[in-house]
């Protein structure tokens, strides 16, 4: 059964808020997808902020405001919602998987003898943070390109490198309250997510046969 068979079988007031459509919405003029998309990308970034900032539990943690990444995803999932790269699957899998990719490589570096020899090359473990992620990001096709950002801060940013292992469930919350506001306001008069796990493949065209003579 396809993804797109289980979406159909869900109730209809359910499946909307899923991305699922009979058939594809009609185009916005575009000044409307620029409403739309002003309208998500704040609210948006306001509720992963309001989480971070007014929670006494996360403010307890020195948990920062935002993950700086995170602005340019707002930018992919309200802004491009038919990019691939916008996708559920690359964002909430590209930035999690950066994440641990930045924190491991960081922490390898941190076992140098001495504290001032690790600072002095935290600008390498940034720099192979990134490129291994992009490498992990291709190989599980998680591709979501504000993760490459996400996976050098533990090395660049002393907030996030403070944060350690906790740093995960923090990009993991990050992720799906862009995720959880995207349905909704991207579903208004657009249609988002295009897919979940992996694209609708296309059916092919039948080959053309010549009339006889």
């Amino acid at each position: 059964m396809t993804e797109q068979e289980v979406l159909a079988r869900l109730p209809r007031w359910l499946s909307h808020w899923l991305g699922y459509r009979d058939s594809p919405p009609k185009p916005l003029p575009k000044y409307q997808i620029w409403l739309w998309s002003f309208i998500s990308a704040f609210c948006g970034l306001c509720v992963v902020q309001a989480i971070f900032n007014y929670s006494h539990y996360f403010l307890s943690r020195n948990v920062p405001g935002i993950i700086a990444s995170y602005g340019a995803s707002a930018v992919l999932v309200y802004g491009a919602i038919e990019s691939p790269l916008a996708q559920p699957r690359a964002l909430i899998f590209g930035h999690f998987l950066s994440a641990l990719v930045g924190l491991c490589i960081t922490k390898l570096f941190s076992l140098m003898p001495d504290e001032e020899k690790f600072n002095s090359l935290r600008w390498l473990a940034a720099s192979l943070s990134s490129a291994v992620a992009v490498v992990v990001m291709q190989i599980t096709e998680t591709t979501h390109p504000p993760a490459g950002a996400t996976a050098l801060l533990p090395a660049t940013n002393d907030a996030i490198w403070a944060l350690s292992w906790y740093y995960l469930p923090v990009v993991l919350l990050s992720s799906t309250m862009i995720l959880a506001v995207a349905l909704v306001v991207n579903n208004l008069q657009r249609r988002y997510p295009m897919f979940w796990v992996s694209p609708v493949k296309p059916i092919p065209a039948l080959p053309q046969t010549s009339p006889k003579q």
